[in-house]
């Protein structure tokens, strides 16, 4: 990995700093992970709320931040607060 990478906690996060190959991204510790994405993506899944299907939002490193009754709407949510929309399986 680059040396750019390194520093998580860096307040100057450009778009440059958060694209890694692929590789880079397989590299990573689970908990690096999460450090990495937890501010700038978000991954849905889907729940249900009183009973009722709905889709969770949450951060990279798992913390629920929000909910939405479609995967449309999640995304646009997530997209709208300045976060890329991450898929996961």
């Amino acid at each position: 990995m680059t040396d750019q990478h390194d520093d998580f906690d860096d307040a100057d996060d450009s778009t440059e700093d958060l694209v890694w190959t692929t590789a880079e991204l397989r590299r990573l510790s689970p908990i690096a992970w999460a450090r990495y994405g937890a501010q700038h993506i978000a991954y849905t899944r889907p729940v249900l709320v009183n009973g009722q299907p709905a889709v969770a939002i949450h951060a990279a490193d798992g913390t629920p931040i929000g909910a939405a009754p479609t995967l449309a709407l999640a995304t646009a949510a997530i997209v709208q607060n300045g976060m890329g929309a991450a898929l996961v399986h």
